[in-house]
């Protein structure tokens, strides 16, 4: 069961808007973009983070700069959708470091996949060695990402 959860005011909205811009704001600086003390700010986003608004921080890299030229988003369609077959393909999923998100549809397809790789060769050894050898999978289709015309976003407040 969900704990509750304190209400949302604006002040809470602006330092959730501010820390999904830069993550490493200091107390000091969410403050003053807050207009509150220091140790007001820290307390608030402490208090975000204990009730699961927050729920970490990371660096975003740069996928060309580590040798990841090729991101594709990959549909997988399964043979059968059973317990065990579901459990068996999202463990393959977390052993495989070149899908780096997944989502299960409504749809024709099951999953939805982010993969990133370094060229096209890699690609196609994930579709045709991993992917398509898994005994749950019917039928694959990836898009080849050929630009990101909008850079992933923080989610509106």
């Amino acid at each position: 069961m969900q704990q509750p959860r304190t209400p949302l005011d604006p002040t809470d909205h602006r330092l959730l808007a501010a820390v999904q811009k830069d993550a490493q704001l200091t107390a000091q600086e969410l403050g003053a973009a807050l207009n509150l003390s220091a140790s007001q700010a820290g307390r608030r986003r402490q208090r975000l983070e204990a009730e699961g608004y927050i729920l970490g921080y990371a660096a975003r890299l740069d996928p060309l700069r580590l040798g990841l030229a090729v991101q594709a988003f990959v549909q997988v369609q399964l043979a059968r959708h059973g317990a065990e077959e579901g459990r068996a393909f999202a463990r393959l999923l977390r052993t495989r470091a070149e899908v780096v998100s997944a989502w299960t549809m409504t749809g024709e397809a099951d999953y939805l996949l982010r993969v990133y790789c370094p060229d096209l060769p890699a690609l196609n050894m994930l579709i045709h060695e991993v992917l398509l050898a898994h005994s749950a999978v019917a039928r694959v289709q990836s898009q080849i990402v050929m630009d990101q015309t909008k850079a992933d976003a923080p989610f509106p407040l």
